[in-house]
């Protein structure tokens, strides 16, 4: 997916033309990404050579991938059209040497299947510590500007009530539950990026992404949100293995690298912020009805299946995760599609690939 679809391309332009973002300070610069052929990562890199295309900002991007050629298959459109994209191969666990001098990182390579959180609980942490480690000392030694690391909304555990969530909010999670492995390790990995800005003055903060999505969800996405887009793109009832009463915000894409870029432009070290867009707050039941009715013209329904036998143990407990935004406010940033878009432009994304 590229510019020639009409979703993606409103997309780019309104990334590139966001004016809260400082986009001067990326002019001749040098940003290191991880995770760039994620779905976050997907956007923000390629709104970075829309930015190059379109002005020729000659922002250097240099992304760690696994495979080269997956890389280059999946970004072969935006090659034609700008070299300054790169690609280091490698993985979080073994950078290699990087000659280059970096002027910006965001680090947003993760694991994010809640399955490998189950039945894989000790690589979900060492992938995750190993990997904020070895990005922290690049940026330590590369003396850079400014870095972003994606954390989560999970970070904050198990929330009972329908209260703001702010930035200081204590954390409640269970760590004798092997599904925590990823939120205990992104919450180490927060205070680690704290520590390296602590003693080694390394200029980091840290975004508590909610839920995102957007038109490039993958086919075998198994997040609740993709769920309900195919079952609204095939026509099929909606079936929810619970009652459906999690609580959460939601975040277009588009929305999201704005804040990335928003955080990583600024002046401020140090500090973490929540991303959401506050006006999609509404349980899991909430919106699988607006799929079904709104999106869907009611062609579909919401059916409760509580006797099925798939396994549960991968959901997060019902919980309430309403997440404060102000302090991501007071600095600019705000968001700009609410979850009816959201849903809309994704799917009509998704049937107008080409």
């Amino acid at each position: 997916m590229w510019i020639n679809n009409k979703i993606f391309k409103e997309d780019m332009e309104y990334i590139i033309h966001a004016n809260f973002i400082n986009w001067e300070k990326l002019n001749n610069k040098t940003i290191f990404i991880t995770g760039a052929t994620g779905l976050i990562g997907y956007y923000l890199t390629s709104s970075l050579v829309y930015k190059n295309i379109k002005e020729n900002s000659n922002i250097k991007i240099l992304a760690l991938v696994r495979d080269i050629e997956k890389a280059r298959l999946q970004f072969k459109e935006h090659l034609k059209v700008d070299n300054n994209l790169n690609f280091i191969c490698g993985d979080l666990n073994n950078i290699p040497n990087i000659s280059e001098k970096i002027d910006y990182i965001i680090h947003g390579a993760s694991p994010t299947s809640s399955k490998s959180f189950v039945e894989n609980p000790v690589e979900v942490i060492k992938t995750i510590y190993d990997g904020a480690v070895n990005v922290l000392e690049l940026a330590k030694n590369k003396n850079i500007k400014n870095m972003v690391y994606l954390s989560t909304m999970e970070v904050y555990g198990v929330n009972k009530t329908h209260d703001k969530v702010d930035e200081e909010h204590e954390s409640y999670l269970n760590t004798m539950n092997a599904r925590n492995s990823y939120p205990e390790s992104k919450r180490l990995c927060e205070n680690l990026c704290a520590s390296y800005y602590s003693e080694y003055n390394v200029p980091v903060n840290v975004l508590r992404l909610t839920q995102t999505f957007g038109p490039g969800i993958k086919e075998n996405d198994n997040r609740v949100f993709a769920q309900f887009i195919r079952a609204s793109i095939e026509k099929k009832d909606i079936i929810l293995l619970t009652e459906g009463k999690t609580y959460r915000n939601y975040l277009y894409l588009a929305d999201a690298v704005t804040a990335i870029l928003t955080i990583l432009l600024s002046e401020k070290y140090g500090e973490a912020y929540n991303v959401a867009n506050e006006e999609t707050y509404c349980s899991i039941k909430e919106m699988a009805e607006l799929v079904a009715s709104d999106i869907s013209n009611k062609e579909i329904k919401v059916i409760f299946n509580f006797d099925d036998k798939r396994d549960t143990k991968i959901f997060m407990p019902q919980m309430c995760m309403n997440l404060d935004i102000e302090k991501l406010k007071n600095i600019g940033w705000k968001s700009s599609y609410n979850l009816k878009t959201m849903y809309k432009r994704t799917i009509f994304s998704i049937k107008n690939v080409n």
